[in-house]
């Protein structure tokens, strides 16, 4: 989902748990060869042996063939889910190497699918731009397959070979003839290796979208075929590449445009290929930028992403500057001045002038510079100044030849910055209000500790409930702010709307943070800011509002950690004094089923707890505040752009996209009341 919840056992662990061997020497240090270390630590290089490492061995074989594709050799890309969910991924691009590589006397394609950092891509002429440039992803992928075979057509003969588990005992041997080239790979997934073998079509769809969109013209075809009566078969193909990736991002999203014209820029520079695109729309709360380099989804952003919002700011802060000069000059003829207009102007800030932002750039060069395997953040210093440059000039003259969008954004701008304005006039005045001597809110029942590492703060909805957590909580590290009603859908509101909301200020108060644009992760007075609502659908509602709150306004509170949800118990279990608690059916059933023993006649009495109110101080403490024995949820955001889409989607003022989205998820949701 959007907002994506990892599990978070608390506990304290015996200073003891674990005793060291004292007999340590020489003989244990251990040498990994081949491809054991992929097998051994799988997680280094895919990420895990969940479903998400899963996905990523089908990645990994696909841009191999996307690089063919940059190099100019592949114009089609076929990914097949088989049945028992065995992946066929298959290319029309040159075809993997297969004569002898001198320096290891085996054939190169073995080499590429049996020894780590092996490829083409490390400057020997193979590939002038690629994505996968550690060399380990066809062999990684061999290494934690229970087979994988591979066949390669050259123009003349078909080449095969077969593996398990990463090993060869055969050669690479020639089975045909052919007048085609490309190059075929087929594998299934290591059950002993990964937690779930079972392929999700609509996680690969996106994946494969996203590369068709970035290279335009590009055909990748999808096909699930584990059911044979039911095929399923989707060609992604997309001549406008990433201004059709805006457009339909759009539609997905059911934002309203600000303006007809995606708008295009595209240069080359110093061996770099800029392409850019954006669209304004009237999401104001939403700045949305998804970067790419060679391919490869830049999650955190980087030099590339920099250069850009620089060249925004740049270009609309000059253009309104000049706009504004020679209106000026034409009202000195026509009349006096009014007052406001004898300010100078200062220009926007760039929250403002990417504020309603859907942007999109991608850049190729010979040499990406990530920072770490997982590739999230483009580190190449050379990129900034090339993106900057390109952006700067194509945008100018956009604006000269489209002047009409040029004021469309120009009165965005305008109109963000007031906002900001007005909301940190807002700001100034909740700071100036009397609501304590201490300045924080008077719902808030404070903790004795102050350091930030050490404490943290349950939000509250209601008195009731607020009551409980103040009188079961420590005193010395926990502190307590009861909040009243639903609050603020943040998603349909300005920020100087949210300023002034009495259901948001005591938070922001208490946090000591600020939001937006004056928000500082330093001030945070609380190192975990829990939600704590009621287990039912209301709760659940109100715990969506104030992380969408947090995501629009607090976001480094998420992105660094800092948000809880508390796990409050559904059920009371017991019989006579032994008391269980039930997070679930399931649990319920189990300990019913405990306290009955033996004896089927047993009475064993079951209270499903309607909200916090339910219970008393001790069992609040016991149950869901003690951190030795409860049980919260870290809310984390693992794409910003994937989950700024869902909260739209979800929370804001479009209808049809948020019934479509339900209607495609709504077996995945539990916990719901009848």
């Amino acid at each position: 989902m959007f907002l994506l919840p990892v599990l978070f056992m608390e506990g304290n662990m015996a200073e003891n748990e674990m005793a060291m061997d004292v007999n340590y020497g020489a003989d244990d240090i251990q040498v990994l060869k081949g491809l054991e270390a992929v097998r051994k630590r799988p997680g280094m290089y895919v990420g895990s042996s969940g479903e998400g490492g899963l996905h990523h061995l089908v990645y990994e074989i696909v841009d191999n063939s996307i690089d063919e594709a940059l190099a100019g050799y592949c114009t089609e890309i076929d990914v097949s889910i088989l049945p028992e969910n065995v992946i066929r991924v298959v290319d029309n691009g040159r075809g993997i190497p297969t004569a002898i590589n001198h320096s290891e006397g085996i054939s190169a394609a073995t080499v590429v699918f049996t020894i780590l950092h092996a490829g083409g891509k490390f400057g020997g002429g193979g590939y002038k731009v690629a994505g996968g440039l550690h060399g380990v992803g066809a062999s990684v992928v061999n290494a934690l397959s229970e087979w994988l075979e591979v066949e390669i057509h050259d123009g003349k003969n078909v080449h095969f070979q077969h593996f398990d588990r990463g090993e060869y005992t055969e050669e690479i041997k020639i089975i045909g003839e052919t007048d085609h080239t490309g190059t075929q790979v087929t594998f299934k997934p290591d059950s002993e290796i990964f937690h779930t073998t079972e392929f999700k079509y609509d996680i690969l769809q996106e994946r494969l979208r996203e590369k068709a969109f970035l290279n335009g013209g590009l055909k990748i075809v999808l096909s699930d075929l584990r059911d044979p009566e039911n095929p399923v078969k989707e060609v992604m193909q997309y001549d406008g590449g990433i201004m059709s990736y805006i457009e339909w991002l759009n539609k997905k999203r059911g934002a309203d445009v600000l303006h007809p014209d995606v708008i295009y820029l595209h240069g080359e520079m110093n061996g770099i290929d800029v392409e850019i695109a954006f669209q304004y729309t009237t999401d104001f709360n939403s700045e949305v930028f998804r970067s790419f380099a060679n391919n490869i989804h830049t999650g955190e952003g980087g030099t590339h992403e920099i250069g850009l919002k620089k060249a925004l700011s740049k270009v609309i802060n000059d253009y309104a500057k000049a706009y504004k000069e020679a209106n000026e000059k034409n009202k000195v003829k026509k009349a006096a001045k009014k007052k406001e207009d004898e300010k100078p102007f200062t220009g926007f800030s760039g929250e403002a002038i990417r504020e309603a932002i859907n942007a999109i750039i991608s850049v190729k060069l010979p040499e990406c510079e990530f920072e770490g395997q997982t590739k999230g953040k483009l580190g190449n210093p050379e990129v900034q100044p090339v993106v900057y440059k390109i952006a700067t000039e194509q945008l100018t003259y956009y604006f000269e030849e489209h002047p009409e969008t040029a004021l469309i954004v120009m009165n965005k701008a305008i109109n963000s910055q007031a906002a900001r304005d007005a909301a940190k006039r807002a700001m100034e005045a909740k700071r100036k209000s009397v609501m304590d001597s201490n300045g924080l809110p008077g719902k808030l029942a404070d903790c004795s500790e102050s350091d930030p590492t050490k404490t943290e703060i349950y939000i509250v909805e209601g008195d009731s409930a607020g009551g409980s957590a103040k009188n079961g909580r420590d005193r010395r590290f926990q502190a307590i702010l009861s909040l009243w009603g639903k609050m603020l859908n943040v998603e349909k509101a300005r920020a100087d709307k949210v300023y002034n909301n009495d259901k948001l200020s005591p938070v922001v108060k208490a946090l000591g943070t600020g939001i937006a644009d004056e928000f500082d992760i330093t001030k945070l007075r609380y190192g975990r800011v829990v939600i704590m609502a009621d287990a039912d659908v209301d709760g659940m509602h109100i715990r969506t509002l104030m992380l969408t709150f947090f995501f629009r306004f607090m976001r480094p509170l998420l992105e660094q950690g800092h948000v809880y949800c508390a796990q409050p118990p559904l059920f009371k279990v017991w019989r006579g004094k032994n008391v269980r608690y039930a997070f679930s059916d399931e649990e319920r059933d189990q300990y019913i089923a405990e306290l009955m023993g033996e004896n089927p006649n047993a009475k064993v009495d079951v209270q499903r707890y309607k909200g916090l109110g339910e219970m008393d101080p001790d069992q609040l403490w016991e149950t869901t505040m003690n951190p030795e024995t409860r049980t919260m949820l870290r809310v984390s955001v693992e794409d910003a752009a994937k989950a700024d889409e869902i909260m739209s989607i979800l929370m804001g003022d479009k209808v049809e996209p948020r019934r479509e989205f339900i209607e495609a998820n709504a077996k995945l949701a539990v916990n719901l009341d009848i």
